[in-house]
Protein backbone atom coordinates (compact mmCIF):
# COMPACT_ATOMS: atom_id res chain seq x y z
CA UNK A 1 0.00 0.00 0.00
CA UNK A 2 1.42 3.28 -0.36
CA UNK A 3 0.59 6.96 0.64
CA UNK A 4 1.53 10.46 0.17
CA UNK A 5 0.83 13.56 2.11
CA UNK A 6 -0.31 16.48 -0.56
CA UNK A 7 -0.35 19.24 1.71
CA UNK A 8 -1.18 20.23 5.39
CA UNK A 9 -2.53 23.48 5.72
CA UNK A 10 -3.64 25.31 9.05
CA UNK A 11 -3.33 22.18 10.55
CA UNK A 12 -5.48 19.72 7.86
CA UNK A 13 -3.64 17.54 6.24
CA UNK A 14 -4.40 15.40 2.75
CA UNK A 15 -3.39 12.25 2.50
CA UNK A 16 -3.51 10.28 -0.75
CA UNK A 17 -4.06 6.00 -0.16
CA UNK A 18 -3.25 4.26 -3.05
CA UNK A 19 -4.49 -0.02 -2.08
CA UNK A 20 -3.67 -2.30 -4.23
CA UNK A 21 -6.65 -4.15 -6.58
CA UNK A 22 -5.47 -7.38 -4.92
CA UNK A 23 -6.26 -5.97 -1.35
CA UNK A 24 -9.21 -4.24 -2.94
CA UNK A 25 -10.24 -7.46 -4.44
CA UNK A 26 -10.23 -8.72 -0.65
CA UNK A 27 -12.31 -6.46 0.60
CA UNK A 28 -15.10 -7.01 -2.16
CA UNK A 29 -15.22 -10.23 -0.90
CA UNK A 30 -15.48 -9.78 2.21
CA UNK A 31 -18.31 -7.27 1.45
CA UNK A 32 -19.77 -10.09 -0.20
CA UNK A 33 -19.93 -12.65 2.25
CA UNK A 34 -21.00 -10.12 4.83
CA UNK A 35 -24.07 -8.63 3.27
CA UNK A 36 -25.01 -12.24 0.84
CA UNK A 37 -28.08 -12.87 2.67
CA UNK A 38 -29.45 -9.62 2.06
CA UNK A 39 -29.13 -10.53 -1.97
CA UNK A 40 -32.34 -11.52 -3.60
CA UNK A 41 -31.44 -12.11 -7.39
CA UNK A 42 -33.90 -13.91 -9.84
CA UNK A 43 -33.34 -17.88 -10.29
CA UNK A 44 -31.72 -18.15 -6.95
CA UNK A 45 -33.21 -18.03 -3.69
CA UNK A 46 -32.12 -15.53 -1.34
CA UNK A 47 -28.30 -15.07 -0.69
CA UNK A 48 -27.44 -17.66 -3.33
CA UNK A 49 -26.23 -16.20 -5.60
CA UNK A 50 -23.00 -15.75 -6.80
CA UNK A 51 -20.67 -12.41 -6.44
CA UNK A 52 -20.69 -12.24 -9.80
CA UNK A 53 -24.09 -12.14 -10.59
CA UNK A 54 -25.35 -9.75 -7.57
CA UNK A 55 -22.59 -7.37 -9.22
CA UNK A 56 -24.25 -7.44 -12.47
CA UNK A 57 -27.99 -7.42 -11.15
CA UNK A 58 -27.53 -4.94 -8.41
CA UNK A 59 -24.33 -2.36 -9.96
CA UNK A 60 -20.54 -2.74 -9.01
CA UNK A 61 -20.41 -0.23 -6.46
CA UNK A 62 -23.36 -2.42 -4.37
CA UNK A 63 -19.84 -4.23 -2.44
CA UNK A 64 -17.80 -0.69 -2.88
CA UNK A 65 -18.76 0.85 0.55
CA UNK A 66 -18.07 -2.06 2.72
CA UNK A 67 -15.12 -3.23 0.80
CA UNK A 68 -13.71 0.33 1.65
CA UNK A 69 -14.93 0.42 5.16
CA UNK A 70 -12.80 -3.09 5.28
CA UNK A 71 -9.22 -1.95 3.62
CA UNK A 72 -9.38 1.94 4.71
CA UNK A 73 -8.34 1.41 8.40
CA UNK A 74 -5.15 -0.42 7.85
CA UNK A 75 -4.15 2.16 5.09
CA UNK A 76 -4.77 4.95 6.85
CA UNK A 77 -2.62 3.84 10.35
CA UNK A 78 0.35 3.11 8.37
CA UNK A 79 -0.05 6.65 6.26
CA UNK A 80 -0.23 8.51 9.79
CA UNK A 81 2.45 6.21 11.01
CA UNK A 82 4.79 7.04 8.17
CA UNK A 83 3.88 11.13 8.27
CA UNK A 84 3.58 11.28 11.88
CA UNK A 85 0.41 12.49 11.83
CA UNK A 86 -2.05 12.73 15.23
CA UNK A 87 -5.67 13.20 14.36
CA UNK A 88 -8.07 15.37 16.05
CA UNK A 89 -11.25 14.06 14.26
CA UNK A 90 -12.56 11.48 12.09
CA UNK A 91 -11.34 11.89 8.50
CA UNK A 92 -13.61 12.96 5.38
CA UNK A 93 -12.48 10.39 2.56
CA UNK A 94 -13.00 10.98 -1.25
CA UNK A 95 -12.68 8.26 -3.80
CA UNK A 96 -10.35 9.50 -6.47
CA UNK A 97 -10.44 6.06 -8.14
CA UNK A 98 -12.12 2.85 -7.80
CA UNK A 99 -13.06 0.27 -10.00
CA UNK A 100 -12.81 -4.04 -10.47
CA UNK A 101 -9.53 -4.73 -11.59
CA UNK A 102 -7.73 -1.50 -10.51
CA UNK A 103 -6.07 -0.07 -7.39
CA UNK A 104 -8.30 1.65 -4.93
CA UNK A 105 -7.14 5.43 -5.09
CA UNK A 106 -8.85 7.26 -1.37
CA UNK A 107 -8.33 10.87 -0.40
CA UNK A 108 -8.23 11.16 3.46
CA UNK A 109 -8.69 14.91 4.67
CA UNK A 110 -8.29 15.25 8.27
CA UNK A 111 -7.91 18.05 11.35
CA UNK A 112 -4.25 17.05 12.61
CA UNK A 113 -2.70 17.91 16.51
CA UNK A 114 -1.28 20.95 15.05
CA UNK A 115 2.76 22.57 15.50
CA UNK A 116 3.51 24.54 18.43
CA UNK A 117 6.20 27.65 16.89
CA UNK A 118 7.35 28.95 20.68
CA UNK A 119 8.06 32.40 21.28
CA UNK A 120 9.99 34.06 24.35
CA UNK A 121 9.17 32.09 27.41
CA UNK A 122 11.97 32.57 29.34
CA UNK A 123 12.84 35.49 30.95
CA UNK A 124 9.10 37.20 30.88
CA UNK A 125 8.76 40.65 32.61
CA UNK A 126 5.93 40.92 34.55
CA UNK A 127 4.83 43.71 37.36
CA UNK A 128 4.93 42.25 41.05
CA UNK A 129 1.24 42.15 42.81
CA UNK A 130 0.77 42.36 45.86
CA UNK A 131 -2.22 42.65 48.44
CA UNK A 132 -1.91 44.48 51.76
CA UNK A 133 -3.86 42.94 54.45
CA UNK A 134 -6.17 46.49 56.52
CA UNK A 135 -6.98 45.77 59.68
CA UNK A 136 -11.09 46.31 58.24
CA UNK A 137 -9.94 42.78 56.84
CA UNK A 138 -9.19 41.53 60.49
CA UNK A 139 -12.24 42.79 61.66
CA UNK A 140 -14.39 41.21 58.67
CA UNK A 141 -13.16 37.69 59.48
CA UNK A 142 -14.24 38.66 63.49
CA UNK A 143 -17.56 39.51 62.38
CA UNK A 144 -17.73 36.36 60.53
CA UNK A 145 -16.77 34.39 63.17
CA UNK A 146 -19.42 36.68 66.01
CA UNK A 147 -22.18 36.11 63.36
CA UNK A 148 -21.38 31.60 63.20
CA UNK A 149 -20.92 31.70 67.34
CA UNK A 150 -24.13 33.78 67.61
CA UNK A 151 -26.83 31.89 70.07
CA UNK A 152 -30.25 32.23 68.64
CA UNK A 153 -33.23 33.54 71.47
CA UNK A 154 -36.69 34.02 71.38
CA UNK A 155 -38.37 37.44 70.63
CA UNK A 156 -40.94 38.31 73.09
CA UNK A 157 -43.57 41.08 73.90
CA UNK A 158 -42.88 43.27 70.27
CA UNK A 159 -43.51 42.62 66.53
CA UNK A 160 -41.03 41.84 63.73
CA UNK A 161 -37.89 43.95 63.31
CA UNK A 162 -35.18 44.06 60.33
CA UNK A 163 -32.98 41.31 61.08
CA UNK A 164 -35.28 38.97 63.23
CA UNK A 165 -35.66 35.32 62.09
CA UNK A 166 -38.69 34.83 61.35
CA UNK A 167 -40.43 30.94 61.60
CA UNK A 168 -43.07 31.01 58.90
CA UNK A 169 -45.71 29.01 57.46
CA UNK A 170 -47.16 30.00 53.94
CA UNK A 171 -48.50 29.62 50.60
CA UNK A 172 -48.52 31.26 47.45
CA UNK A 173 -51.58 32.16 44.67
CA UNK A 174 -51.53 33.24 41.66
CA UNK A 175 -55.22 33.98 40.16
CA UNK A 176 -56.54 32.81 43.28
CA UNK A 177 -54.91 29.27 42.50
CA UNK A 178 -51.76 27.96 44.64
CA UNK A 179 -48.39 27.75 42.32
CA UNK A 180 -45.71 24.80 42.31
CA UNK A 181 -42.68 25.58 44.64
CA UNK A 182 -45.18 28.50 46.32
CA UNK A 183 -45.64 26.67 49.92
CA UNK A 184 -43.24 25.80 53.21
CA UNK A 185 -43.86 25.68 56.69
CA UNK A 186 -41.96 25.83 59.63
CA UNK A 187 -39.62 28.23 57.38
CA UNK A 188 -36.87 30.25 58.91
CA UNK A 189 -36.44 33.76 57.23
CA UNK A 190 -34.15 36.08 58.54
CA UNK A 191 -35.78 39.83 57.69
CA UNK A 192 -32.83 41.64 55.45
CA UNK A 193 -31.81 39.03 54.12
CA UNK A 194 -33.17 38.99 50.60
CA UNK A 195 -34.00 36.08 50.24
CA UNK A 196 -37.14 35.46 48.75
CA UNK A 197 -38.75 37.58 46.41
CA UNK A 198 -38.36 41.22 46.63
CA UNK A 199 -40.61 42.82 48.99
CA UNK A 200 -42.16 39.26 50.94
CA UNK A 201 -39.33 40.34 53.80
CA UNK A 202 -40.99 43.89 54.29
CA UNK A 203 -44.07 42.99 54.69
CA UNK A 204 -43.12 40.56 57.74
CA UNK A 205 -42.11 43.73 59.86
CA UNK A 206 -44.23 44.73 62.04
CA UNK A 207 -46.57 41.28 62.62
CA UNK A 208 -46.88 39.71 65.75
CA UNK A 209 -46.66 36.18 66.41
CA UNK A 210 -49.46 34.15 65.83
CA UNK A 211 -50.99 36.43 63.51
CA UNK A 212 -51.60 35.07 59.29
CA UNK A 213 -51.56 37.82 57.25
CA UNK A 214 -51.54 38.09 53.02
CA UNK A 215 -47.73 39.14 52.05
CA UNK A 216 -48.66 40.67 47.80
CA UNK A 217 -45.42 40.28 45.10
CA UNK A 218 -44.65 40.67 41.92
CA UNK A 219 -42.04 38.50 40.45
CA UNK A 220 -38.80 39.71 38.73
CA UNK A 221 -39.11 39.55 34.75
CA UNK A 222 -35.63 37.82 34.75
CA UNK A 223 -36.96 34.98 37.74
CA UNK A 224 -35.41 32.00 37.16
CA UNK A 225 -38.66 30.58 36.99
CA UNK A 226 -40.50 31.04 33.32
CA UNK A 227 -43.90 30.65 34.72
CA UNK A 228 -43.73 33.23 37.39
CA UNK A 229 -41.77 35.90 35.37
CA UNK A 230 -43.72 39.00 35.76
CA UNK A 231 -46.74 37.65 37.42
CA UNK A 232 -47.94 39.08 40.71
CA UNK A 233 -49.08 36.45 43.91
CA UNK A 234 -50.76 37.02 46.95
CA UNK A 235 -48.95 34.56 50.01
CA UNK A 236 -51.04 33.58 53.35
CA UNK A 237 -48.67 34.07 55.65
CA UNK A 238 -48.73 32.98 59.38
CA UNK A 239 -45.84 34.02 62.16
CA UNK A 240 -45.28 31.19 64.24
CA UNK A 241 -42.24 31.97 66.37
CA UNK A 242 -39.78 35.43 66.39
CA UNK A 243 -35.89 34.67 66.53
CA UNK A 244 -33.01 36.53 67.04
CA UNK A 245 -29.19 36.30 67.04
CA UNK A 246 -27.58 36.95 70.11
CA UNK A 247 -23.65 38.01 69.28
CA UNK A 248 -21.02 37.65 71.79
CA UNK A 249 -18.92 40.19 72.86
CA UNK A 250 -15.28 40.20 71.34
CA UNK A 251 -13.36 39.53 73.93
CA UNK A 252 -10.58 37.23 75.35
CA UNK A 253 -13.06 34.52 76.03
CA UNK A 254 -14.64 34.51 72.82
CA UNK A 255 -10.97 34.05 71.22
CA UNK A 256 -10.77 31.09 73.65
CA UNK A 257 -13.75 29.43 72.88
CA UNK A 258 -13.53 29.97 69.06
CA UNK A 259 -9.78 29.05 68.73
CA UNK A 260 -6.73 27.69 70.84
CA UNK A 261 -5.45 31.05 71.83
CA UNK A 262 -5.84 32.89 75.15
CA UNK A 263 -6.41 36.58 73.96
CA UNK A 264 -8.50 38.24 71.38
CA UNK A 265 -5.07 39.88 70.32
CA UNK A 266 -3.41 36.41 69.63
CA UNK A 267 -6.88 35.49 67.52
CA UNK A 268 -6.69 38.70 65.55
CA UNK A 269 -3.02 38.10 64.86
CA UNK A 270 -2.96 34.35 63.79
CA UNK A 271 -6.03 36.02 61.47
CA UNK A 272 -3.98 38.58 59.65
CA UNK A 273 -1.43 36.30 59.54
CA UNK A 274 -3.86 33.98 57.71
CA UNK A 275 -5.24 36.58 55.20
CA UNK A 276 -1.64 37.69 54.45
CA UNK A 277 -0.86 33.93 52.96
CA UNK A 278 -4.09 33.89 51.23
CA UNK A 279 -3.40 37.38 49.46
CA UNK A 280 0.28 35.82 48.61
CA UNK A 281 -1.35 33.06 46.77
CA UNK A 282 -3.49 35.08 45.35
CA UNK A 283 -1.06 37.42 44.10
CA UNK A 284 1.46 34.79 43.08
CA UNK A 285 -1.93 33.01 40.91
CA UNK A 286 -2.41 36.35 39.18
CA UNK A 287 1.14 36.55 38.15
CA UNK A 288 1.31 33.09 36.91
CA UNK A 289 -1.86 33.52 35.08
CA UNK A 290 -0.31 36.83 33.47
CA UNK A 291 3.27 35.33 32.73
CA UNK A 292 1.04 32.07 30.85
CA UNK A 293 -1.13 34.74 28.89
CA UNK A 294 2.10 36.62 27.25
CA UNK A 295 3.92 32.85 26.95
CA UNK A 296 0.65 32.14 24.61
CA UNK A 297 0.41 35.44 22.89
CA UNK A 298 4.90 34.88 21.74
CA UNK A 299 3.66 31.41 20.47
CA UNK A 300 2.53 30.57 16.85
CA UNK A 301 -0.31 27.49 16.04
CA UNK A 302 -2.92 26.76 14.02
CA UNK A 303 -5.75 25.34 15.71
CA UNK A 304 -7.99 23.57 13.84
CA UNK A 305 -11.70 24.20 14.32
CA UNK A 306 -13.03 20.98 15.62
CA UNK A 307 -10.47 20.96 18.93
CA UNK A 308 -12.22 24.22 19.68
CA UNK A 309 -15.75 22.93 18.98
CA UNK A 310 -14.86 19.78 21.27
CA UNK A 311 -13.56 22.55 24.08
CA UNK A 312 -17.01 24.24 24.00
CA UNK A 313 -18.53 20.69 24.10
CA UNK A 314 -16.53 20.25 27.74
CA UNK A 315 -17.78 24.16 28.40
CA UNK A 316 -21.52 23.19 27.85
CA UNK A 317 -21.30 19.75 29.74
CA UNK A 318 -19.81 21.35 32.88
CA UNK A 319 -21.97 24.22 32.58
CA UNK A 320 -25.06 21.87 32.48
CA UNK A 321 -23.39 20.05 35.64
CA UNK A 322 -23.17 22.88 37.89
CA UNK A 323 -26.98 24.54 36.51
CA UNK A 324 -28.10 20.84 37.85
CA UNK A 325 -26.44 21.32 41.44
CA UNK A 326 -28.62 24.65 41.58
CA UNK A 327 -31.98 22.63 40.39
CA UNK A 328 -32.06 23.63 36.92
CA UNK A 329 -30.55 22.55 33.89
CA UNK A 330 -29.25 23.76 30.51
CA UNK A 331 -32.62 23.79 27.96
CA UNK A 332 -33.98 25.95 31.49
CA UNK A 333 -31.10 28.51 30.77
CA UNK A 334 -31.86 28.76 27.46
CA UNK A 335 -35.28 29.50 27.84
CA UNK A 336 -34.26 32.40 30.85
CA UNK A 337 -31.39 34.19 29.13
CA UNK A 338 -33.14 33.99 26.00
CA UNK A 339 -30.30 32.87 24.21
CA UNK A 340 -30.30 29.44 21.24
CA UNK A 341 -27.40 27.01 21.91
CA UNK A 342 -25.70 28.45 18.83
CA UNK A 343 -25.52 31.69 20.54
CA UNK A 344 -24.09 29.84 23.94
CA UNK A 345 -21.45 28.18 21.58
CA UNK A 346 -20.77 31.97 19.76
CA UNK A 347 -20.04 33.46 22.61
CA UNK A 348 -17.98 30.17 24.25
CA UNK A 349 -15.68 30.53 20.83
CA UNK A 350 -13.06 32.49 21.77
CA UNK A 351 -12.62 31.66 25.27
CA UNK A 352 -12.18 27.52 23.85
CA UNK A 353 -10.05 28.86 21.43
CA UNK A 354 -7.93 30.36 24.57
CA UNK A 355 -7.82 27.20 26.35
CA UNK A 356 -6.75 25.23 23.54
CA UNK A 357 -4.44 27.03 22.32
CA UNK A 358 -2.71 27.61 26.16
CA UNK A 359 -2.75 23.74 26.74
CA UNK A 360 -0.76 23.09 23.72
CA UNK A 361 1.94 25.97 24.22
CA UNK A 362 2.09 24.06 27.89
CA UNK A 363 2.65 21.49 26.32
CA UNK A 364 4.96 21.86 24.06
CA UNK A 365 7.17 23.75 26.45
CA UNK A 366 6.90 20.78 28.73
CA UNK A 367 7.99 18.27 25.73
CA UNK A 368 10.92 20.91 25.29
CA UNK A 369 12.02 21.39 29.06
CA UNK A 370 11.53 17.32 29.55
CA UNK A 371 9.30 18.44 32.41
CA UNK A 372 7.35 15.36 33.41
CA UNK A 373 5.44 13.68 36.48
CA UNK A 374 7.94 11.84 39.12
CA UNK A 375 6.83 8.75 40.93
CA UNK A 376 7.13 10.62 43.94
CA UNK A 377 4.80 13.38 42.56
CA UNK A 378 2.00 11.15 41.37
CA UNK A 379 2.38 9.24 44.91
CA UNK A 380 1.38 12.54 46.73
CA UNK A 381 -1.28 13.44 44.28
CA UNK A 382 -3.10 10.47 44.67
CA UNK A 383 -3.03 10.26 48.05
CA UNK A 384 -4.57 13.92 48.17
CA UNK A 385 -6.97 12.70 45.83
CA UNK A 386 -7.70 9.70 47.93
CA UNK A 387 -8.13 11.20 51.19
CA UNK A 388 -10.40 14.20 49.18
CA UNK A 389 -12.79 11.48 48.43
CA UNK A 390 -12.53 9.86 51.74
CA UNK A 391 -11.14 6.09 50.27
CA UNK A 392 -8.50 4.30 51.02
CA UNK A 393 -5.67 5.16 48.85
CA UNK A 394 -4.62 1.44 47.36
CA UNK A 395 -7.99 0.86 46.61
CA UNK A 396 -8.13 4.27 45.08
CA UNK A 397 -5.67 2.90 42.97
CA UNK A 398 -7.61 -0.21 41.83
CA UNK A 399 -10.03 2.35 40.70
CA UNK A 400 -8.24 4.09 38.49
CA UNK A 401 -7.66 2.94 34.69
CA UNK A 402 -4.16 3.25 33.12
CA UNK A 403 -6.08 6.77 30.75
CA UNK A 404 -6.98 7.81 34.46
CA UNK A 405 -3.45 7.57 35.67
CA UNK A 406 -2.02 9.10 32.47
CA UNK A 407 -4.14 12.05 33.03
CA UNK A 408 -3.46 12.77 36.36
CA UNK A 409 0.52 12.74 35.01
CA UNK A 410 -0.38 15.41 32.63
CA UNK A 411 -2.08 17.47 35.10
CA UNK A 412 1.33 17.08 37.10
CA UNK A 413 3.01 18.10 34.50
CA UNK A 414 0.78 20.93 33.14
CA UNK A 415 1.08 22.66 36.67
CA UNK A 416 4.65 22.46 37.19
CA UNK A 417 5.13 23.88 33.76
CA UNK A 418 3.30 26.65 35.17
CA UNK A 419 5.65 27.05 37.73
CA UNK A 420 8.65 26.28 35.73
CA UNK A 421 7.41 29.95 33.73
CA UNK A 422 7.02 31.43 36.71
CA UNK A 423 10.06 31.27 38.07
CA UNK A 424 11.92 32.09 34.97
CA UNK A 425 9.95 35.48 35.29
CA UNK A 426 11.43 38.33 35.65
CA UNK A 427 9.32 40.22 38.30
CA UNK A 428 9.27 44.12 38.24
CA UNK A 429 7.67 46.35 40.79
CA UNK A 430 5.72 49.42 39.68
CA UNK A 431 8.07 52.16 40.74
CA UNK A 432 10.52 50.49 38.27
Amino acid sequence: MGASLKKIEKSVATLELTIPKEKFEEGLDYAFKKNASKFNVPGFRKGKAPRFLVERYYGEGVLYEDAIEYVFHEAYQEALKTFNLEPVDYPDINILQIGKGKDLVLEATVAVMPEVELGEYKGIEIEKIEYDVYDGDVEYELEKLRQQNARIIPVEGRPAEQGDIAVIDFEGYIDDKPFEGGKGENYELELGSNTFVPGFEDQIIGHNVGETFDVTVTFPEDYRVEELKGKTAVFKVTLKALNKKELPELDDEFAKDVSEFETLEELKQDIRKKLEEKNKREAENEMKEKAVMKVVENAKVDIPDVMVERQIDLSLRDLDYNLRLQGLDLNTYLSITGKTIQDLRKEMWEGALNRVKTQLVIDKIAKVENIEATEEELENKLKELAESYRVNLEEFKKSLTESQINGIKEDIAYYKTIDFIFNQCKIVSKEE
